[in-house]
């Protein structure tokens, strides 16, 4: 009987390729790892050592010297290095350290209304108009009902990195005037604090991988089709939907966590979970 390959040393890379054998099962065969592969583990140790959030990397001539490589293999290392997150390259500046992914927490914990005292995002603006039919379907509202639309914005270490549209039926806010708030981010506080009158029963979260489309690609600095998450959280009242929103984050800058906290965290430093 065959015994299975063995990483026979701690300096042999890990790697692995699929191989037939004589009786048409598959094994694992052991294949060098790509240079630039190794080349993006040492980079991402130095990043975590001698640099700082926003810092610029050498230019390309000098980090190859440095590491002693080609610099088509340096480019490959930096290009998967910036689909991660830990780089962002940017037009006129260079290529810098990016800030730590901030944590989506999709936890139990105590559930609360948008534009609380607690809540990071940035008002943007709000409208009434008429919601996506999916949307009104969610919100019991007929198709041709107009809702208000509020758009917000969240913002870490100066780049964009979450755009929502929190859509609220009009009979969730039937206070609300139009005379003391009329447009802009005034209108947005002033819809949120109406809806933080109700007593809010509980709400409901679902996440899944999307696309960004034009709007959002250009509201978050990235390019259309660019991987986002997509969180589409409900929040009911008395049995119906009061509110919902949905929050576009840039996959390169987010992780999902679960726990017992709610809401959205930023951590700062590098060696910081989110929670």
């Amino acid at each position: 009987m065959k015994q299975p390959l063995k990483n026979k040393g701690a300096k042999t890379p890990p790697t692995t390729a699929i191989a037939e054998d004589r009786v048409g099962t598959t094994q694992l065969e052991s294949v060098p790892e790509p240079k630039y592969w190794q080349l993006k583990t040492v980079l991402s140790e130095a990043l975590d050592s001698e640099f700082s959030v926003g810092e610029i990397l050498p230019n390309e001539r000098d980090l190859a010297a440095r590491f002693g490589v080609a610099r088509a293999t340096l480019r490959q290392a930096l290009e998967q290095l910036e689909l991660e997150g830990r780089l962002q390259r940017r037009r006129g500046v260079g290529t810098t350290v990016a800030p730590p992914r901030m944590g989506v927490s999709l936890g139990t914990g105590p559930h609360t209304w948008p534009g609380g005292s607690e809540d990071a995002w940035q008002p943007v603006d709000c409208a009434a108009a008429v919601p996506p039919a999916a949307v009104a379907d969610v919100l019991e509202t007929g198709r041709e009902e107009s809702v208000h639309i509020v758009r917000r914005s969240r913002v870490s270490h100066g780049r964009p990195v979450a755009a929502e549209l929190l859509y609220i039926p009009q009979s969730s806010v039937p206070e609300l005037s139009g005379i003391d708030a009329p447009s802009g981010a005034a209108r947005v506080r002033a819809v949120l604090r109406e809806l933080q009158r109700l007593e809010l029963e509980r709400q409901e979260n679902a996440v899944e991988l999307g696309s960004a489309g034009a709007d959002d690609a250009k509201e978050l600095d990235r390019l259309p089709g660019a991987p986002v998450l997509v969180v589409t959280t409900r929040f009911v009242v008395g049995g119906r939907t009061a509110a919902l929103s949905v929050a576009t984050y840039r996959a390169d800058t987010c992780r999902l966590t679960f726990g017992d906290s709610g809401g959205v965290e930023i951590h700062d430093g590098p060696q910081r979970q989110a929670s």
